[in-house]
């Protein structure tokens, strides 16, 4: 009997060991993770010489031997030309090195619901910045978004106004989505071009609050919800929900959707706000005619356009993780989502 009991015991610790040791684990890589440095690069890639050795090597394919090789001597012929015009042009210019073809910097901003990719956003427009003459370069965003948190997209279309206040033209291409959140940032552009079937606009604000306070009270078991100042917790998820808590939680909703709509009419005053800002969406012809969008095109052709006159530099700032910080990253991540899912209401979102 005792020796059962003293097994049941030993069991029990082991099992308490364990759950403690995992616990420790996560806490341990969560920290290792944050004291990481950020050791990110920005990483830049001509995408114009990127296109015209596509463009030779396809010509390539129907060409034979000899037609190759005089071709080879015709581009060394021309390359030839082109040092010597470019010797004779720095020499008459007081030997000014800074390049005269304009270039297109190409930005990509792929957007979840927490608008996670504005980090490295930052990093890039900060790279533009330092590089960009407003004179005559010009910055293309290839944006996909469905929205998501006011915070995050906030920022995100903030970090897209640096590039307006240092006077740089910025061009935003959606191929599918920009959306709520998106659109939010899409709207700071000079210019919105959309593929034909992208999904446009959804001017709108949603948040959904469930609550389990019924079930609770039907297995007789109370939930207290403490707060200091009256519309410190409006709705809960597991409390239960007053009318004047409801209505009060309304009014953020509504305070919002109204500053949206307020910041969509600064950067596109041509839209007949009543009509676009239902929370609905449209396609891109249809978002063409409401003049959510300014042209029909893809992300491909702009890009296929200007390699024809411009320096297509596309940039892209990549981070150097170690695996621990990686596996710590990504433990945060699911904790936070997790005690976002149990313990508090879902805030505003533009989704």
């Amino acid at each position: 009997m005792w020796q059962d009991i003293l097994l049941s015991y030993g069991i029990f610790l082991l099992e308490l060991l364990t759950v403690f040791g995992v616990i420790a684990f996560i806490v341990m890589m969560i920290l290792e993770a944050r004291k990481q440095p950020d050791n990110g690069t920005i990483q830049m890639t001509d995408l114009t010489e990127k296109y015209e050795e596509q463009q030779k090597a396809l010509n390539g394919f129907f060409l034979s031997e000899q037609e190759l090789k005089q071709q080879a001597k015709q581009e060394k012929k021309i390359q030839k030309e082109k040092a010597k015009a470019e010797k004779k042009r720095l020499k008459e210019n007081g030997e000014q090195t800074e390049q005269d073809k304009a270039r297109l910097f190409v930005l990509d901003f792929q957007g979840d619901i927490h608008a996670s990719g504005v980090n490295g956003l930052r990093k890039e427009i900060d790279a533009v910045l330092a590089l960009a003459n407003p004179e005559k370069d010009e910055i293309l965003l290839k944006l996909e978004s469905p929205g998501g948190v006011v915070h995050g997209y906030g920022l995100a279309a903030s970090q897209l106004q640096r590039l307006k206040n240092a006077k740089l033209r910025l061009h935003i291409a959606v191929d599918k989505v920009a959306a709520s959140g998106g659109y939010m940032m899409a709207c700071v552009a000079d210019k919105i071009t959309a593929a034909p079937f992208a999904v446009i606009g959804s001017v709108g604000v949603v948040a959904q609050v469930p609550n389990i306070h019924r079930l609770l009270k039907k297995h007789d078991i109370d939930v207290d919800v403490m707060t200091a100042g009256e519309y410190k917790r409006t709705v809960t998820l597991v409390g239960e929900n007053t009318e004047k808590g409801k209505q009060k939680f309304q009014q953020e909703l509504d305070e919002t959707h109204r500053l949206f709509k307020q910041f969509v009419a600064k950067h596109r005053p041509q839209l007949e706000m009543d009509k676009i800002a239902t929370g609905e969406h449209w396609f891109g012809q249809q978002a063409l005619e409401l003049q959510l969008i300014d042209d029909i095109a893809t992300s491909d052709d702009l890009i296929l356009t200007a390699v024809k006159d411009k320096q297509v530099i596309e940039l892209k700032y990549q981070q150097k993780k170690k695996l621990s910080q990686r596996v710590g990253e990504q433990m945060e991540s699911s904790l936070e989502n997790l005690v976002a899912k149990l313990l508090h209401k879902t805030r505003s979102t533009m989704l």
